[in-house]
């Protein structure tokens, strides 16, 4: 298996990590709300609005993340890509997943 191939798998495995550390994180209320496959969309688009950050930071690593403003940038891609209506109130609670989740793996 090349190192490639390696790259694919382990990063398939993390996303399914964080998808799976999601759906523990979210409120009662917001369980049922969104699908794995939404989920992974998300984490995605998360990942998208982070590399646009840091370009736009020359690659800073001391960089303030506003979760409000990635929520809201969240549901915006996700009414564009046509993969539904999101409310950012809503998406906090995944972003706020994805970024606890990443902190725990950074300990």
């Amino acid at each position: 298996m090349s190192t490639f191939e390696e790259d694919l798998l382990k990063d398939a495995e993390d996303d399914r990590l964080t998808v799976e550390y999601i759906q523990n994180y979210l409120p009662q209320e917001l369980k049922d709300k969104f699908t794995e496959d939404e989920l992974y969309y998300f984490i995605d688009v998360i990942g998208e609005y982070y590399v646009d950050l840091l370009d736009k930071h020359n690659g800073e690593e001391d960089i303030d993340i506003d979760v409000e403003e990635v929520a809201k940038y969240v549901a915006k891609q996700a009414k564009k890509d046509k993969m539904g209506e999101f409310d950012p109130e809503d998406l906090r609670w995944v972003v706020d997943g994805e970024l606890e989740y990443g902190e725990r793996q950074e300990q």
